[in-house]
Order: structure tokens, then C-alpha cells, then sequence
């Protein structure tokens, strides 16, 4: 992309130490990483095994995983391979490869697990001036958005925001205007985990319904296919954050990872003259500097 710079910062300096990065061992259960991923933000993490030649990483497990694979009990066959990259590795490299393979945490492996980076760990880099941009935010921006209205229940809201593809999904009023934002981790916080049920929800959306829109007939009759995480079922609303930042097209990709970093946001709506034009997310500003 034009006004990428470069980097000279490497992997090492941005990169979480393994001694502090949260990890499953195998062997290990789908319940045991799903306690872990209750106590933490994180979307994905690291998967070890502990033999006589010390430990070897075996990959990453992710939320997704636990929740579309709900009958598959041994974590062991939930683990996928991914890529790794090294220590001496620029952050522009990082960028790439993230791009490329679509992935937000990147194991730093050195013949064993060395730490970990993240999407979040480019974006402070991209903050601090440590990866040099002239891009502004209108140049990287999505203009398809991931939408959901305010009143739908946050069962399927996780549901379109899964098949969507996207982290998030700006939340819409009666007329149209944004009023909030619900994202993946909102919703994995506010989850219960319950043993030996299934949580099932309406399978019909009802003429009455308030959170009806034209076109929606049917979800299914299980919001969730998962045997033992509960999603609360009131509407959006009540879950997403309505205290949104902005940016307009002008503002240069280092402005919009220090608002990312100074809020823990991964996305912000951009404006245009008031109204939502497309949005900035972490993975927007990679293509600044890969």
C-alpha cells in the first residue's frame, strides 16, 4: 500500500515471553481450555505437550473451535496447526504473514515455544512510532460492515456475527443510525458455562417480535450449537458498548492505534460527517506496513 515506510523493529521486542503466555497441555479436555478462555480476553492460545525431551508446541486452540465443535471432548483433536514465526523477524514480516494467513496470535517458535505475538502487539508498535506510515485511516478502511439491530437477542447476534466472519457488528437503531457495538468478546464474558445442558432458544422470530427484521423467518432452533455455554438471552442492547470512538478518513494510522491502544478497542466506526462510512480494524492497519 502507498505510504507503507518499514520496520526495524524485530519479533523479539514485541513478542509475550512464553513465561507469561496462558497455554493448554495435552493431554487436556475441551472443558479445561474453555476455563481458561473464561478468565481471559484472548481469542486463541497455544497448545503444549510435556515430554522427556521438554516441552513441544503442538498448535492453537481457539473459542471457535470449543463452540462449533460442542461433542468433541479431547483437546488433543481440536488443536489446529498454524503458522510460527521466529525471534529475529521484523514487525513488517509480522504484518504479512498475518495478512496472509489470516490469523491474530502468531507463535514465536525457535525449535520450542518462545512467546507469542499478536495483532495487538503490531498495533502498539504502529502507536508508539515504532513502524513507520504516512497511511491515513480513509486508505485501510472497510467500507462493508457487519451490522445487527439493537433489539435482536444476543444469541444470534453471536450467530451472524460468526457466519459474518467479522470479530464485531455495529449495532443499528430503529432508523438506521449506530448506536453501539457488540464484539466476540463481549459476548464469550457475559457466556455461562452449564454442564450437560444444550442452550436452545425460539425457533420461529414471531410478526410481534421487536427484534424482527423483514426477511428474518427462522434461526434454528438452537441459538447456540454448543452443549455447555449459555448465552444470556437478552437483546443486544444490553450487551454492547454504546460509547463508541470514531475517526474520520483524515487520521493517519498511528492516530488510530493509539486510540485502539488508549480504549483496548480492536475496532473503530468511521464518520462522515456524522454518518458511519466504514470501519478501522486492527487488521486494517497491517496492510500499512506488511
Amino acid at each position: 500500500m502507498d505510504g507503507k515506510s518499514g520496520s526495524i523493529m524485530n519479533v523479539a521486542d514485541a513478542m509475550t515471553p512464553r513465561s507469561a503466555v496462558v497455554t493448554a497441555e495435552l493431554p487436556g479436555t475441551r472443558d479445561e481450555a474453555l476455563a481458561h478462555f473464561q478468565q481471559g480476553s484472548f481469542s486463541s492460545m497455544p497448545v503444549v505437550k510435556h515430554g522427556d525431551d521438554g516441552e513441544e508446541f503442538r498448535g492453537l486452540v481457539s473459542r471457535n473451535d470449543l463452540i462449533e465443535r460442542p461433542d468433541e471432548d479431547q483437546l488433543a483433536l481440536l488443536v489446529r496447526e498454524v503458522p510460527t514465526i521466529s525471534r529475529g523477524a521484523t514487525i513488517a514480516d509480522l504484518a504479512e504473514l498475518m495478512l496472509v494467513e489470516g490469523t491474530r496470535r502468531v507463535p514465536v517458535v525457535d525449535g520450542e515455544l518462545e512467546g507469542i505475538v499478536t495483532i495487538t502487539d503490531v498495533i502498539r508498535a504502529i502507536a508508539d512510532g515504532a513502524v513507520e506510515t504516512d497511511a491515513t485511516a480513509g486508505d485501510v478502511a472497510a467500507r462493508d460492515l457487519n451490522t445487527t439491530y439493537r433489539g435482536t437477542p444476543l444469541a444470534v447476534a453471536e450467530r451472524e456475527i460468526h457466519y459474518a466472519g467479522d470479530p464485531y457488528a455495529v449495532v443499528l437503531d430503529d432508523d438506521g443510525e449506530m448506536v453501539g457495538i457488540i464484539t466476540e468478546v463481549d459476548v464469550i464474558e457475559v457466556a455461562e458455562v452449564v454442564e450437560g445442558e444444550d442452550a436452545t432458544g425460539d425457533s420461529i422470530a414471531g410478526q410481534d417480535d421487536d427484534w424482527r427484521w423483514e426477511g428474518i423467518k427462522a434461526v434454528g432452533n438452537r441459538y447456540l450449537p454448543t452443549r455447555n455455554v449459555e448465552i444470556p438471552e437478552g437483546p443486544t442492547a444490553e450487551y454492547m458498548t454504546a460509547d463508541l470512538v470514531t475517526v474520520s478518513a483524515r487520521k493517519s494510522v498511528q492516530e488510530v492505534a493509539q486510540s485502539m491502544i488508549t480504549h483496548d478497542i480492536e475496532q473503530i466506526p468511521l464518520v462522515d460527517g456524522g454518518d458511519l462510512a466504514g470501519i478501522v480494524r486492527d487488521v486494517d492497519l497491517l496492510k500499512a506496513v506488511a
